[in-house]
Protein backbone atom coordinates (compact mmCIF):
# COMPACT_ATOMS: atom_id res chain seq x y z
CA UNK A 1 0.00 0.00 0.00
CA UNK A 2 1.35 3.41 -0.93
CA UNK A 3 0.02 6.88 -0.30
CA UNK A 4 1.74 9.88 -1.84
CA UNK A 5 0.80 13.36 -0.75
CA UNK A 6 1.65 16.56 -2.54
CA UNK A 7 0.62 20.18 -2.72
CA UNK A 8 2.23 21.66 0.36
CA UNK A 9 4.24 24.84 0.33
CA UNK A 10 4.64 28.34 1.69
CA UNK A 11 1.64 30.66 1.72
CA UNK A 12 0.77 33.93 3.41
CA UNK A 13 -1.90 34.08 6.07
CA UNK A 14 -5.31 34.29 4.46
CA UNK A 15 -4.20 32.33 1.44
CA UNK A 16 -5.19 28.90 0.16
CA UNK A 17 -3.56 25.60 -0.64
CA UNK A 18 -4.88 22.31 -1.93
CA UNK A 19 -3.33 19.06 -0.81
CA UNK A 20 -3.86 15.83 -2.68
CA UNK A 21 -2.98 12.25 -1.88
CA UNK A 22 -2.92 9.41 -4.37
CA UNK A 23 -3.07 5.82 -3.19
CA UNK A 24 -2.32 2.43 -4.61
CA UNK A 25 -2.52 -1.14 -3.42
CA UNK A 26 -6.00 -1.06 -1.90
CA UNK A 27 -9.59 -0.72 -2.95
CA UNK A 28 -9.80 2.78 -1.57
CA UNK A 29 -13.50 3.09 -2.21
CA UNK A 30 -13.94 0.71 0.74
CA UNK A 31 -11.73 2.75 3.07
CA UNK A 32 -12.07 5.82 5.22
CA UNK A 33 -9.57 8.46 4.14
CA UNK A 34 -8.38 11.71 5.60
CA UNK A 35 -5.65 13.95 6.87
CA UNK A 36 -3.66 14.42 10.04
CA UNK A 37 -1.16 17.13 10.78
CA UNK A 38 1.73 17.56 13.16
CA UNK A 39 3.04 20.96 14.10
CA UNK A 40 6.53 21.42 15.56
CA UNK A 41 6.61 20.26 19.17
CA UNK A 42 3.02 19.05 19.11
CA UNK A 43 1.24 15.74 18.82
CA UNK A 44 -0.26 14.55 15.57
CA UNK A 45 -3.80 15.87 15.19
CA UNK A 46 -6.68 14.52 13.14
CA UNK A 47 -7.74 17.30 10.78
CA UNK A 48 -10.39 15.81 8.52
CA UNK A 49 -11.91 12.50 7.53
CA UNK A 50 -14.19 11.36 4.78
CA UNK A 51 -16.06 8.09 4.95
CA UNK A 52 -16.79 5.67 2.14
CA UNK A 53 -20.20 7.28 1.85
CA UNK A 54 -18.80 10.79 1.72
CA UNK A 55 -19.54 11.85 5.30
CA UNK A 56 -16.96 14.36 6.47
CA UNK A 57 -15.68 15.35 9.90
CA UNK A 58 -13.32 18.15 10.89
CA UNK A 59 -11.41 19.29 13.91
CA UNK A 60 -13.06 22.43 15.29
CA UNK A 61 -10.13 24.68 14.44
CA UNK A 62 -10.54 24.14 10.67
CA UNK A 63 -14.33 24.00 10.34
CA UNK A 64 -15.55 26.41 7.73
CA UNK A 65 -12.07 26.83 6.26
CA UNK A 66 -11.00 23.35 5.15
CA UNK A 67 -12.85 20.91 2.92
CA UNK A 68 -11.98 17.25 2.38
CA UNK A 69 -13.08 15.37 -0.70
CA UNK A 70 -12.36 12.10 -2.43
CA UNK A 71 -12.33 10.69 -5.93
CA UNK A 72 -12.62 6.92 -5.72
CA UNK A 73 -12.01 6.46 -9.44
CA UNK A 74 -8.60 8.08 -8.99
CA UNK A 75 -7.84 6.70 -5.49
CA UNK A 76 -7.40 10.28 -4.36
CA UNK A 77 -8.27 12.27 -1.26
CA UNK A 78 -7.86 16.04 -1.26
CA UNK A 79 -7.85 18.80 1.32
CA UNK A 80 -8.79 22.30 0.23
CA UNK A 81 -7.45 24.75 2.80
CA UNK A 82 -8.72 28.33 2.72
CA UNK A 83 -8.18 31.30 5.01
CA UNK A 84 -4.98 29.75 6.25
CA UNK A 85 -3.54 30.88 9.56
CA UNK A 86 0.00 30.65 10.93
CA UNK A 87 -1.23 28.04 13.40
CA UNK A 88 -2.07 25.78 10.45
CA UNK A 89 1.66 25.39 9.85
CA UNK A 90 2.44 21.69 10.10
CA UNK A 91 3.40 18.59 8.23
CA UNK A 92 0.21 17.15 6.78
CA UNK A 93 -0.20 13.38 6.41
CA UNK A 94 -2.87 11.59 4.45
CA UNK A 95 -4.09 8.28 5.77
CA UNK A 96 -6.49 5.51 4.93
CA UNK A 97 -8.23 3.04 7.21
CA UNK A 98 -9.48 -0.27 5.88
CA UNK A 99 -12.76 -1.92 6.86
CA UNK A 100 -10.83 -4.29 9.16
CA UNK A 101 -9.11 -1.43 10.94
CA UNK A 102 -5.68 -1.33 9.33
CA UNK A 103 -4.30 2.20 8.97
CA UNK A 104 -1.77 3.29 6.36
CA UNK A 105 0.04 6.62 6.21
CA UNK A 106 1.52 8.65 3.43
CA UNK A 107 4.68 10.68 3.56
CA UNK A 108 3.98 14.11 4.92
CA UNK A 109 3.85 17.33 3.01
CA UNK A 110 4.90 20.55 4.72
CA UNK A 111 2.54 23.51 4.88
CA UNK A 112 4.00 26.77 6.13
CA UNK A 113 1.78 29.78 6.67
CA UNK A 114 3.56 33.08 7.17
CA UNK A 115 2.04 35.95 9.11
Amino acid sequence: VQLQAFGGGLVQAGGSLRLSCVGSGLIFSLCTMGWYRQAPGKQRELVATISTGGTTTYVDSVKGRFSVSRDNAKNTVSLQMNSLKPEDTAVYYCYTKTPVGLTYWGDGTLVTVSS
